[in-house]
């Protein structure tokens, strides 16, 4: 869980932090940053990695997705296109 700070107002939001970005990676392609927040996939909310994990399954790779994002105190949407890493295997 991240807190967030919006207007000296504490709230409490929950997701997943992105902490860093590959380069030539869908994320750094769909524009994530460090420190984006990421709360909702696919019309979907995410409340930590496990949803994130159950929401990235076999058959949203190679689908474009819209991914919500907090990034400060402005939310925003962003599109991905997800893809397996090199070295998985489905």
């Amino acid at each position: 869980m991240v807190q967030v700070i919006y207007l000296g107002l504490l709230t409490m939001e929950q997701g997943v932090l992105v902490v860093s970005v590959e380069d030539g990676s869908p994320a750094q392609r769909a524009g994530l940053l460090e420190g984006d927040l990421i709360v909702g996939y696919a019309s979907h909310p995410v409340s930590g990695i496990d949803d994130l994990h159950r929401l990235l399954t076999d058959e949203r790779l190679g689908v474009r997705s819209q991914v919500t994002i907090l990034r400060g105190t402005e939310k925003q949407l962003v599109w991905i296109v997800p893809e397996e890493s090199p070295g998985e295997t489905s």
